[in-house]
């Protein structure tokens, strides 16, 4: 899965997920554009090198902002290769208890991120003569909803329905499109908010990522439209 020079756009790439991402990556050889509302770390350019365009403060959600930071990376590098969409969020809440504030929350963070950032990346994958987007979707929103998973579930349902449409669109353009749909992600967050939990079955980021890699790679360029899951032993 070598990806020497390959142009890829991660979003939400100053996260756990997003930073497993951005290493698989670049231990590919690619020339990454890493983008996250959040400021970058401040040792993260020293630790990818300098060949890589890492921009912070971008609110994924609005268009603007986000056409800017693609048409920066596609400038810097001349072009666009892959887009990875990580940037996303979660919050149980019932009902009855809950907000209807909280479903536009998990919409604009979950969904409208990931049609902003494929709305502006497209002109430049379809320029290149072809290119792959990547979604990250979720295993809670592929089933059942219990209860409190309403407003999450049904925004990563959103992403997976979006990578299927944008599928059908975009085959005759050669750009594939696919969704990675984890169960619960090992993270530091997730391991404090449930102290009890047998981390040993939740799913690693790095793990996460070389599924990405695998759909970005040639050896992927059959495969559109699909939402594969990656749970670990959830």
């Amino acid at each position: 899965m070598e990806m020497k020079d390959r142009v890829v756009v991660v979003t939400g790439a100053f996260g756990e997920l997003g930073a497993a991402v951005a290493r698989g990556f670049a231990a590919r050889g690619a020339r990454l554009a890493l983008l996250d509302l959040a400021p970058p770390p401040a040792d993260l350019q020293q630790k990818i090198g300098a060949r890589h365009l890492i921009i912070g403060g971008v609110d994924l959600a609005e268009m603007e902002g986000t056409r800017k930071a693609v048409a920066a990376a596609a400038m810097r590098f001349g072009g666009i290769d892959v887009l990875v969409n990580v940037v996303g969020g979660f919050q149980c809440q019932t009902l009855l208890e809950g907000s209807v504030e909280t479903w536009d929350q998990l919409y604009q963070m979950n969904l409208r991120t990931a049609v902003v950032s494929c709305k502006v990346a497209l002109p430049a994958l379809i320029e290149r003569g072809g290119g792959s987007i990547i979604n990250v979707g979720a295993g809670a929103a592929a089933g059942r909803a219990n209860a409190g998973m309403g407003a999450y579930a049904a925004s990563k349902a959103g992403v997976q329905k979006l990578t299927e449409s944008l599928a059908d669109e975009l085959k005759d353009y050669r750009v594939t499109v696919n969704a990675v749909l984890p169960s619960i992600i090992d993270t530091p967050r997730n391991r404090s908010d449930m102290p009890d939990a047998d981390f040993t079955r939740w799913v690693k980021p790095e793990a996460i990522a070389e599924v990405v890699a695998f759909l970005a790679s040639d050896a992927a360029r059959a495969v559109t439209g699909a939402s594969i899951s990656v749970p670990g032993r959830v």
